[in-house]
């Protein structure tokens, strides 16, 4: 069946945002979340993906991982590219793209080719590292293959306590210590950093640092509960990626970001894993 663009189009356009993901099945968290996010911040998503990530309720839900074929994520990359990208003629254009969970050093090195040839003015990157599933040597090669070559192209980062550890090479037991990881990330990258400690710090906030080489500033928002909650940090991420799409600044990104996160945990949803899921939906 043969489509037409329509000529009815909207002077009003919505922003155009990619995430390059995983499908989690449960719909809490990866490409699922970042859609939600998405639709709710008013842009328009469209997700490649990259892996397929099930929770095993017969294994103490632990992840069950299916890498996505090289070709498939190429094609879909070479198929949003020809849409929306640059010279594209499309409306609006996909200038903005959030990094999610890649899963294998393959796929790394076939995102970071699209990247450099995308031209993109906004790379999000949720640096998710170890996935409980994976070998850990086969990890610990994907974890080094994002540092070297998804990393440097980032200009904002979205690392929970652990991946700031990780790419810091600092113990965060404070607010204090959130705060030099996430200079020392910036030294390492060049990008905006937002390091999140949530609940894992002491204290009554869920605190996050933002740093952007010039501006420090915590970002603290009173717990909802003391243990994290699924699609938190792909949600805020893609909150991020959706308000840095609509031009709002790096710092004006992290606080919409973090105040539409909170919302969201407040609203939580329920199920029968032993996890609840950020409802999108919660600022409403």
């Amino acid at each position: 069946m043969t489509s037409v663009a329509s000529d009815n189009r909207t002077t009003d356009a919505p922003a155009v945002v990619l995430t390059i993901a995983g499908s989690e099945a449960t719909g809490g968290a990866g490409a699922q979340a970042d859609l939600k996010t998405f639709q709710e911040l008013g842009v328009f998503g469209i997700a490649n993906l990259t892996c397929i990530v099930s929770f095993d309720p017969n294994n103490e839900w632990n992840h069950r991982f299916v890498p996505v074929d090289q070709d498939v994520i190429a094609h879909q990359l070479e198929a949003t590219t020809a849409a929306y990208g640059a010279a594209s003629g499309a409306p609006s254009v996909v200038d903005t793209v959030k990094i999610g969970m890649l899963g294998s050093p393959a796929t790394i090195s076939t995102v970071a080719a699209a990247l450099s040839a995308g031209a993109f003015g906004n790379v999000v990157l949720d640096p998710v590292l170890i996935c409980k599933g994976q070998e850990p040597g086969h990890a610990l090669d994907t974890d080094q293959a994002l540092k070297t070559q998804i990393l440097p192209l980032a200009t904002f980062v979205t690392p929970n306590h652990f991946e700031a550890e990780s790419l810091s090479g600092l113990e965060i037991t404070d607010v204090e210590s959130l705060k030099a990881a996430a200079i020392r990330i910036h030294e390492l990258s060049g990008a905006t950093v937002l390091a999140k400690g949530g609940v894992r710090l002491s204290g009554p906030d869920a605190v996050d640092v933002f740093y952007d080489g010039d501006t420090l500033e915590v970002l603290a928002a009173p717990k909802v509960g003391e243990v994290a909650v699924s699609g938190a940090g792909c949600s805020l991420a893609a909150a991020v990626t959706a308000e840095l799409a609509k031009g709002a600044s790096p710092l004006e990104a992290a606080r919409s970001a973090k105040e539409f996160v909170t919302a969201g945990i407040r609203n939580r949803v329920a199920s029968g894993a032993p996890f609840d899921a950020l409802w999108q939906g919660g600022p409403r």
